[in-house]
């Protein structure tokens, strides 16, 4: 790999870490998260953990001469966020933010596609960079998720000879494991919009990208992050369903059922830690595969994710019925 490529994830971790240190460190006027029907913490938490990490992927995007397709949304979502975190927005104008930054996205990376694949294109990119917004709600789930996913996505790209796109991975995943050190429990700091949102577009982004290029399956990166898709996506349905306003906090998602019922934040992130190893070791496994061994990859995840919901479902309602 070229010399930059090398020192962009060590650039991008060595920024959020001294970032963060430093902004833990001095009596900052930080914007707080204080609980609510959401929350999982009992005491109000800074959020500004957001700042560092893109500060660190920015940095290192710079070095690595990134795009603006990818930089210029990556940048209006932090911004707004930002702002979000600090003052909150409507939730409508920080919805057309997203979808701004989406179309903007797909107009400029896949100028030449049939309307089709870039309304997917869109939605799949809008739906992304809210999903990781919802999962960010436990200490250490979305640092680790960052950290597993952008590094399985840097791992096909660098198999696929994309040193650029494996170093622009490896970079994210480098300022999410500095985010750690901060944010495993007890976190002394949370992510934040400022954080969780361009995140959430730059899985997504990257993951269309690469299948763009050739480098991986259209599949791929939705197998890598199907740990946050399924939890999300089944939460969101659930709830619609329900009839609920989803804009509403709450918590239905399964990682705050199992953080609930007594598994705690460590234990819960630990898990999802092996799910999200166990998913990306077999998207990378199966990227290589014949049809046939695809199909029964897709089947096992479909399978594990159905047993998955289902246990934690009996359970929780076990556990409701015993705390009324």
């Amino acid at each position: 790999m070229p010399l930059l490529a090398y020192l962009a994830p060590i650039l991008a971790g060595g920024v959020t870490l001294g970032l963060l240190a430093w902004m833990l460190a001095r009596d900052l006027r930080l914007p707080l998260d204080h609980p609510n029907e959401r929350s999982l913490h009992g005491r109000p938490v800074p959020r500004s953990g957001g700042m560092a990490i893109m500060a660190g992927i920015f940095c290192a995007f710079a070095m690595l001469t990134i795009p603006p397709t990818l930089v210029l949304p990556c940048v209006l979502l932090a911004a707004v966020s930002f702002l979000d975190d600090v003052r909150g927005l409507p939730v409508m104008l920080r919805f057309v933010s997203h979808c701004v930054a989406a179309v903007g996205f797909a107009a400029a990376g896949f100028s030449a596609a049939p309307l089709g694949l870039l309304v997917l294109v869109v939605l799949s990119t809008v739906w992304m960079t809210n999903l990781y917004n919802f999962m960010d709600g436990s200490d250490g789930l979305a640092g680790g998720m960052t950290l597993l996913g952008f590094g399985f996505l840097g791992v096909a790209a660098w198999i696929a000879g994309d040193i650029t796109l494996a170093s622009m991975c490896f970079a994210i995943a480098a300022s999410a494991a500095a985010f750690l050190v901060f944010n495993f429990h007890p976190a002394r700091v949370f992510m934040g919009d400022t954080g969780s949102i361009p995140l959430g577009f730059l899985a997504a982004a990257i993951g269309a990208i690469g299948w763009r290029d050739g480098l991986w399956p259209m599949w791929f990166a939705p197998a890598v992050f199907s740990p946050f898709i399924v939890d999300a996506s089944i939460t969101i349905i659930r709830r619609m369903l329900r009839r609920e306003r989803l804009w509403i906090a709450h918590r239905d998602h399964y990682y705050q059922r199992l953080v609930l019922m007594g598994w705690g934040h460590r234990k819960t992130a630990l898990a999802e830690y092996a799910l999200m190893l166990c998913c990306g070791l077999l998207a990378l496994w199966a990227a290589s595969q014949p049809v046939y061994l695809k199909l029964c990859a897709a089947a096992l995840l479909a399978v594990s994710y159905c047993a998955f919901a289902l246990t934690i479902t009996v359970a929780w309602r076990r556990f409701s019925e015993k705390i009324r």
